[in-house]
């Protein structure tokens, strides 16, 4: 398994929700876009976010609109369609139940964990030769 790859793909399979969540705050930029997935650590490869935007879009799930700028051409602002905000919410259920199931496989992976640290602790206790003094060694290293 390449888990840098793995990584990757993770990233990439939240990669649409993340998207449908900045945008549902109200109209964006795609760079400002790009900078808080940068800064989240989602994305940081500009040429990702284009195609995707053009996909949801092309899905019914944003729209965008065109606003004068002052300082050089028009830009592009992006805003949830109404189909985009009924999507979000359905991924926003299975985002929640998603995390609980995996928080949970996770955090009996880490009992089982400290369960079987704490069994060699306890094994590495009862070794012969193991039992220290004040000073910390044992009978066979004084």
């Amino acid at each position: 398994m390449n888990i840098e790859n793995a990584q990757v793909q993770m990233r990439k399979g939240i990669l649409e929700f993340c998207i449908l969540h900045i945008i549902s705050r109200g109209e964006v930029y795609a760079s400002d876009m790009l900078d808080e997935l940068t800064s989240a650590r989602i994305m940081v490869v500009e040429g990702t976010l284009y195609p995707l935007l053009t996909r949801l879009k092309n899905a019914g799930l944003l729209d965008y609109k065109w606003v004068e700028s002052t300082s050089g051409p028009p830009r592009k602002y992006y805003i949830l369609t109404a189909l985009g905000r009924t999507s979000l919410n359905a991924l926003d259920e299975t985002w929640k139940e998603l995390a609980e199931s995996v928080n949970l496989i996770v955090s009996k992976t880490d009992q089982h964990r400290a369960a079987v640290n704490g069994k060699h602790e306890t094994l590495d206790m009862n070794r012969p030769g193991s039992h220290r003094d004040e000073s910390g060694l044992s009978p066979t290293e004084q």
